[in-house]
């Protein structure tokens, strides 16, 4: 009884062994008439090779879509390359093992087209249907729903069936409702269907909805039925584009805020040399720059010897663009600004010369293209609250980042000895040097202070700009004019000047286009500082209302 029991088991794993081996072979033989030069039958080999199931089909087809999949010329053998120099290391695509470097020459490249490209990514969706991580599955779902064959609606609806995931059965039964809606064989079973896309909504299901009733239009006869359709597809539709419109407001409201914190950390360094020193400083904006570089140089040397903590480069780099941005705003005040004091037009030629300086500085030591500042992996993405309404990660961080900052630079305002300080010399020069207060100290870490500030602004404004020169320059005058709107000097006003600036700008772009907004925002604010010329906050003070 043993020895039969034995028996069926070594038979069972033979036979399984001998699928597995057919099914490789299978896959590598498809592999292998790749080399066709008709695009039309790669596409039915691509299928054939999806329809496998084996699980080599994945890694087959992705490599193919990724440029990556070759044929030897020699042998004619399936291997993924990737270029090293002169040449090609070589790999086998099934089981992974190195096969050495060769030529270009040895190699022959499998080319595609758009249309293949399109079947390939249905390929990898269908095949990614029965991923076991769900983010791969509502992924396929998402993808599956671009190209809605009517060969995937009965597997599709089994997968629906079984799923238990909530937000992938929801993605599955999305995607089945979109094929019941072009292929369906019932009326009542369509009709679900719409109802069904109605409740999704998103930009997806508006493309497919107003296809499916230009569709119905142009059929030139029509039953009671096919009305009876086209009546809900078209209610539905309307229902989603003006689901739509208000995510496009709520949208536009998330993309003002989102300025009005870059414009806030533009800005709010500004807030405090142009506060305290009366210094029109047109070298802020490099200060932004420098943090930015700044920024740059700390991911590249991770990038390079500490490859492992490039997801912390940000970090890192968020208290070395202060330093590095506050030690050139201390030079430039001890070397320059200092004996400018009381003389506004010169002090703002001087700072304008020396911002052309900087920026030619940095063009000279990087060179004047734009450079690659990376996200990190936990600021990669956006977080998607439902269809056709998504929030990025980097930006969301920039908002809170802001808020920081504002409440780190209140704190060392209010509870700090410099702070005193620095509040004396804003509000009465004089009176600060009688009490003891070494006013020149105050002012160079006070310059020192804004400038440190402006470079933790480039770190975050490089997650969402071009790293370049002219960084700074994009940022100077909507600087000016939140300080200026908000009060010169005063937190608060630059907070609410930010807020106000951004989220306006913002809605005005949709109507009137980005350089329109701009110029009646600046209309606006001139007309506004003629009203109230100390802006909507002044500070108060015997030496400022002198």
């Amino acid at each position: 009884m043993r020895f039969w029991n034995k028996s069926l088991l070594l038979a069972g794993l033979l036979l399984f062994g001998l699928s597995q081996l057919v099914a490789a072979e299978t896959v590598m033989d498809l592999t292998k008439s790749l080399s066709v030069k008709s695009y039309s039958k790669k596409s039915v080999i691509i299928q054939k090779i999806a329809q496998t199931g084996d699980p080599q089909a994945t890694v087959i087809l992705q490599s193919l879509l990724d440029g990556s999949l070759f044929l030897t010329k020699d042998a004619g053998l399936p291997v993924l390359a990737a270029k090293l120099g002169k040449e090609y290391a070589l790999s086998d695509p099934f089981t992974g093992v190195d096969l050495g470097q060769v030529r270009k020459r040895a190699l022959k490249k499998i080319r595609i087209n758009n249309k293949v490209r399109g079947i390939l990514k249905a390929s990898i969706a269908r095949l990614n249907l029965s991923h076991p991580n769900p983010r791969h599955r509502i992924k396929a779902a998402k993808l599956l729903f671009k190209n809605l064959d009517k060969a995937l609606l009965a597997p599709l609806q089994q997968l629906v069936e079984a799923e238990n995931e909530g937000a992938v059965k929801e993605a599955f039964e999305t995607t089945n409702a979109a094929l019941i809606l072009l292929h369906g064989d019932t009326i009542d079973a369509r009709l679900k269907a719409v109802e069904r896309l109605k409740a999704a909504g998103g930009p997806d299901v508006r493309a497919l909805l107003s296809s499916m009733d230009r569709k119905l239009q142009a059929k030139a006869s029509s039953d009671e039925q096919s009305e009876k359709l086209q009546l809900v597809v078209q209610s539905a539709l309307k229902s989603v584009e003006r689901q739509l419109e208000n995510y496009g407001l709520i949208e536009s409201l998330f993309q003002g805020i989102s300025l009005s914190s870059v414009l806030l950390l533009a800005a709010i360094g500004l807030a405090i040399t142009f506060g305290v020193m009366g210094v029109i400083n047109m070298a802020h904006g490099e200060m932004v720059m420098i943090g930015a570089y700044t920024t740059y140089v700390i991911q590249e040397i991770c990038r390079t010897s500490f490859p492992g903590f490039f997801d912390y480069s940000l970090i890192l780099a968020i208290p070395m663009a202060f330093i590095v941005s506050g030690i050139c705003g201390v030079i430039i005040e001890r070397s320059v600004i200092r004996f400018l004091y009381g003389r506004p037009l010169e002090t703002l030629l001087a700072t304008w010369g020396i911002s052309l300086l900087l920026q030619q500085l940095v063009r000279t030591i990087f060179g004047a293209t734009n450079k690659e500042v990376g996200s990190p992996e936990w600021l990669s993405g956006a977080w998607e609250v439902t269809a056709g309404l998504s929030f990025t990660y980097n930006r969301i961080a920039i908002i809170f980042f802001a808020l920081f900052v504002l409440a780190g630079l209140m704190l060392v305002l209010k509870k700090t000895l410099f702070g005193l300080q620095m509040r004396a010399v804003t509000q009465n020069r004089q009176m600060a040097r009688s009490m003891g207060i070494k006013s020149a100290r105050i002012d160079a870490m006070t310059f020192g202070l804004g400038s440190g500030v402006a470079g933790m602004a480039g770190v975050a404004l490089s997650q969402v700009d071009n790293v370049s020169p002219n960084l700074g320059q994009a940022y100077i005058i909507d600087s000016f004019m939140v300080v200026v709107f908000g009060g010169v000097g005063n937190l608060w006003g630059t907070l609410v000047g930010a807020s106000s600036l951004g989220i306006v700008n913002k809605f005005l772009e949709p109507y009137s286009g980005a350089v329109l907004a701009k110029i009646f925002v600046l209309v606006a604010i001139i007309l506004f500082i003629q009203k109230r010329p100390r802006g909507l906050f002044a500070l108060k003070g015997r030496s400022v209302e002198g």
